[in-house]
């Protein structure tokens, strides 16, 4: 009897000694279980003929991996909008001093064509401002936008605007919205717009600037043309459920604005809260966000093909969770995972283009080819 109890004694002490890392890793190996219950509709979308590209829109699913589409595509019983695409490459995402990148880093690859450092937005590892497609498009006579359902703020859209040695400089982030060259902007992020503590408001100065500054979408659907910054939210914009079709919405009318440009535009639109649910290690609100993403990419596709000028890109500027698909069954969406960390991994994420000069995105590159790439189809 005292050498079971002390047996016990011992198990006991063995794990109150474990570090706590182990321990949330423990948590974190937990499987989850995730069915859509409701498959969403998927139609075959044609790719145009054409060769010539006036326009391009670059979609970024921060945070997505090949696990995140094909255990979303397994959910909607193997249906995916993202299918319709015409071809597939991969993506190597390290930035200049970590091998596992961040929305910082990974997204100012793919805006401006360089690798910098850890946490760094629209710089070079110097610190030094670099332009982005959005810079460089605008210069051509191109319109341009973005369209994100994060705050704006957040790094993504920041690499495309913005200039900062660190993404958690948010108040100054922000206030180089003033001076970006997006003609279209929708996001979050309301709140260090205004009631700031440098006493600025920068509504007023983006209208000083020209910009209407719609504060619902009630507002902007009324805005027939003209440079629009839209923030209606505090901060992020809802939850996937809570939002409905919203990303949808706000880029096809952000593409309606920058099409009236008879030289072209360039776009860039996110699925920003993947990359926070993959944080979370929440896999139902991750499959509603990818779902969301997917279904906006298959309006982007429609509008697209209809075009037939546009080059329609979509990939990620790194992945979050370490997610992995375990078990599921395709008949039922039903889909059984694990994560393996709360952060970011250094897998290579996908990269799929629709339209003319989708062939441009096959093989295995640099995320800082996407920048490439894109600035020798539009000539800029």
């Amino acid at each position: 009897m005292k050498n079971i109890l002390r047996s016990c004694i011992f198990a006991v002490m063995a794990i109150a000694l474990l570090p706590a890392g182990t321990l949330a890793q423990e948590r974190r190996d937990k499987e989850q279980t995730y069915v859509l219950e409701h498959p969403y509709e998927v139609t075959k979308i044609t790719p145009p003929q054409g060769k010539k590209i006036k326009n391009v829109i670059l979609m970024i699913g921060d945070g997505m991996s090949l696990m995140h589409v094909y255990s979303a595509w397994t959910a909607n019983r193997g249906k995916l909008f993202l299918d319709n695409c015409q071809t597939v490459g991969l993506s190597k995402t390290y930035c200049a001093n970590k091998l596992i990148t961040d929305s910082g880093a990974g997204g100012t690859a793919l805006a401006t064509g360089q690798k910098t450092i850890y946490h760094a937005v629209g710089v070079d590892p110097e610190g030094r401002p670099l332009k982005s497609l959005v810079d460089l498009a605008a210069a051509k006579g191109k319109s341009t936008g973005l369209a994100v359902t994060c705050r704006l703020w957040d790094a993504t859209p920041a690499d495309f605007c913005c200039h900062n040695i660190d993404r958690d400089a948010e108040a100054a982030i922000v206030a180089d919205y003033v001076n970006c060259n997006a003609d279209y902007v929708f996001g979050g992020g309301a709140k260090l717009f205004e009631n700031r503590e440098d006493g600025r408001d920068l509504f007023a100065e983006l209208r000083a600037k020209g910009f209407q500054t719609p504060r619902s979408w009630e507002d902007l659907v009324t805005i027939k043309n003209g440079k629009v910054f839209a923030v209606p939210y505090s901060v992020d914009t809802p939850l996937p459920a809570d939002r409905g079709d919203l990303l949808a919405r706000a880029s096809l009318k952000g593409i309606e604005l920058l099409n009236q440009n008879k030289n072209g535009f360039f776009m860039m639109i996110e699925g920003s809260q993947l990359d926070d649910y993959g944080h979370f290690n929440d896999l139902d609100l991750l499959m509603q966000e990818t779902h969301d993403f997917d279904r906006t990419i298959g309006e982007i596709y429609k509008w697209a093909a209809q075009d037939g000028e546009t080059l329609v890109i979509v990939t990620a500027d790194h992945e979050t969770g370490g997610l992995t698909l375990v078990d599921g069954d395709l008949k039922e969406g039903k889909i059984v995972c694990k994560f393996s960390t709360g952060g970011h991994s250094g897998v290579m994420v996908p990269v799929y283009a629709f339209g003319p000069g989708a062939q441009e995105f096959t093989g295995i590159f640099e995320n800082t080819a996407i920048f490439d790439k894109i600035k020798k189809l539009l000539n800029l």
